[in-house]
């Protein structure tokens, strides 16, 4: 469990100080660890409100960013920055997954990995920022993100780009195959496995099969990376 000294760090990597740090915990709070320890929060209304602050900032940028964009062309661009993977690469790239409050099944079964768990957190933590400093301390840390490395974050449909070089190197694809589904019916976790041949060459997991599919060709890239080196 992540202790309040221990939030400090993640505070660094902001650049901002709490100064209701409970709102911080509750962004970090995941429902399943608020389940077991009988919390009366955890981040998922934090998570609502962020998404629209995210929202209204980035479609903000980008009107300011691309003055010559039609709607279709903004819309897609803002499409790109606020999804899903988009977001957990920013929650990886701050280490927010070391910090995060879960629960004993979710913390066993990867979740401080899992993309839409960090994609959550990751809203849950925009709107923590705008209750604690308002919209301006939201807009600052949307907009750092924005305009840092991320400005012109790469395409991150992973089972396209592992099919390219899969296509290139070895004139064949890979294929995919579920290998487990946990869970309830409204609550279930799928893991995936990426295949060249016979040879397994990555895995991942998430709350649909595609999410999976492309956590696990994610892994496989960067297991292609680790050998070419």
């Amino acid at each position: 469990m992540v202790t309040e000294a221990a939030a400090e760090p993640l505070e660094s990597s902001l650049g901002y100080r709490f100064r209701r740090p409970e709102l911080l915990r509750e962004a970090l709070s995941h429902k399943s660890f608020s389940a077991e320890t009988n919390s009366s929060f955890n981040n998922e209304r934090l998570e609502f409100l962020g998404d629209s602050i995210l929202a209204a900032v980035v479609a903000h940028q980008l009107c300011e960013s691309y003055p010559a964009d039609d709607e279709g062309a903004l819309s897609k661009k803002k499409a790109r920055l606020v999804s899903r993977a988009s977001l957990a690469a920013w929650a990886a790239q701050l280490g927010l997954g070391a910090h995060l409050y879960l629960g004993i099944g979710e913390e066993s079964s990867g979740g401080r990995t899992r993309q839409s768990l960090l994609a959550n957190a990751m809203e849950a933590l925009i709107g923590a920022l705008y209750l604690d400093g308002g919209y301006a301390a939201a807009e600052r840390f949307i907009r750092g993100w924005y305009l840092g490395k991320h400005a012109n974050l790469p395409e991150t449909d992973y089972k396209s780009q592992l099919q390219e070089i899969m296509q290139k190197k070895h004139k064949t694809l890979p294929s995919y195959q579920t290998e487990q589904v946990e869970g309830p019916d409204h609550d279930r976790t799928f893991r995936v496995a990426v295949y060249f041949g016979k040879k397994m060459l990555g895995q991942g997991a998430g709350k649909s099969k595609k999410e999976a599919e492309q956590a696990a060709a994610c892994a496989a890239l960067e297991t292609l990376k680790t050998v070419e080196k």
